[in-house]
């Protein structure tokens, strides 16, 4: 099968449509495929205009121009787009999209317009821009006209066939991981379990949620600070430090944490660069916050590595769609503190493999609980490492391809009409 792999967004800039984008070419490829990928993202020379450059084998079309800051956009790229899919004998596309993604809109209409079957991947929570999208109705009519439409994950799934209505099915076509580069070796995997002699129930008791359920009357869990003194939960996070992904609120509720387990029972380091650096760090030196570090961006290998030696993963987004940085730090076995209503429920059960909260003072009162009870944050590693997550990418890959499958059998049934 021969696939064109089109995203605004691909390497070398670096984020999760474009490292997944790179991976599931990669991927496909390994299963014998054939794969290009178009972009309006310029090359790592500054590529644009349609040169090709070849990224890991893979030929990537850079349909970029010139613009400030390397914006992604590029309205003139449909005319040339279309020459290269119809001179390409692609047997199917697929468009990888965002809330706000022209270059793959643009390119879905192309698509359409050649008869070329399209799938189409939504890498985002539709949340408040829903009715916007139903008010101008172009998701709806690409379904109508034979888009297989996925989502990454279930959450994300539900308000995208909302949009598309019964006639159409939205699939769920998760994010990859690949397990064997992220699983712990024996030694990071028995580092953390406890002593005999540490503190701490190993199961919480059946008849209590747990400390890190707060009282429906309080703002958060009477957590006791225990007698004998015990080093810092060791809490990361990776992020884009902007507003949507939440680093100053992550500060202030681990700083409500500190308050219920005792001061010195944290420390943060939150991995990744964006916007807010400076408003995060004008934040920590004006509180006098001393325990937050902020090595900025790092490669995965380092990403690794800091994963292996922390003791919880934090995820404070409301509006994750699916969260791969914490599904790579499920899978080195860290236990992963995340949202309701977020991709994180994709891969992490609560009080299993991490916990799921509802908002921000109940996280706070999660963290609270498993810096006192460190044996609970151990059993939870454990089963981490003992459970690898389904989104290997061998699978997922698999799941890919029977989207295009799909497309396929749209376009035939769409072409029929």
């Amino acid at each position: 099968m021969k696939v064109a792999l089109l995203t605004d967004c691909y390497l070398p800039r670096l984020g999760g449509i474009e490292v997944q984008s790179h991976d599931l070419a990669r991927h496909l490829v390994g299963l014998g495929h054939q794969v290009e990928v178009f972009t309006a993202t310029p090359g790592p020379q500054g590529e644009r205009h349609g040169e090709i450059t070849v990224v890991d084998g893979i030929p990537v079309h850079r349909l970029a121009v010139r613009l400030p800051w390397e914006l992604p956009v590029n309205p003139l790229a449909p005319r040339e787009l279309r020459r290269r899919l119809t001179g390409g004998a692609f047997d199917v596309a697929h468009v990888q999209t965002g809330v706000v993604s022209p270059f793959a809109w643009d390119s879905t209409r192309v698509t359409l317009g050649l008869g070329l079957p399209t799938a189409m991947t939504w890498h985002c929570m539709l949340g408040q821009v829903a009715p916007g999208f139903d008010a101008v109705g172009f998701v709806r009519r690409w379904a109508a006209r034979g888009v297989a439409m996925s989502a990454v994950s279930g959450v994300a799934a539900a308000p995208l066939r909302e949009l598309v209505g019964p006639s159409a099915s939205v699939s769920v076509l998760p994010n990859g991981i690949d397990v064997d580069r992220w699983r712990p070796v024996e030694d990071e995997a028995t580092r953390h379990v406890p002593s005999p002699h540490s503190s701490g129930p190993d199961v919480p008791s059946p008849h209590s949620s747990g400390p890190d359920v707060p009282s429906p009357h309080s703002s958060g869990p009477d957590v006791p600070v225990p007698g004998s003194p015990r080093p810092p939960l060791q809490l990361v996070t990776a992020m884009r430090l902007a507003a949507r992904k939440r680093p100053r609120a992550l500060v202030e509720l681990v700083a409500r944490a500190e308050l219920l387990a005792g001061r010195g029972s944290f420390t943060l380091t939150i991995l990744g660069e964006g916007p807010d650096r400076r408003k995060v760090e004008a934040y920590l030196a004006r509180e006098g916050i001393g325990w937050v570090s902020l090595p900025g961006r790092v490669s995965r290998d380092e990403l690794r590595q800091r994963y292996a030696v922390a003791d919880v993963y934090v995820s404070p987004s409301a509006l994750e769609s699916f969260g791969i940085a914490a599904l790579e730090a499920r899978t080195t076995g860290l236990p992963v503190v995340g949202r309701s209503g977020s991709g994180i429920g994709e891969f992490v059960t609560h009080d299993v493999g991490g916990l799921v909260v509802p908002d921000d003072a109940t996280m706070a009162g999660a963290l609270a609980g498993l810096a006192v009870d460190r044996a609970r944050v151990a059993r939870m590693r454990r089963w981490n490492v003992e459970h690898p997550p389904e989104q290997d990418w061998p699978r997922v890959a698999a799941l890919a391809v029977a989207e295009y499958e799909r497309a396929m059998s749209l376009a035939a049934v769409a072409g029929r009409r």
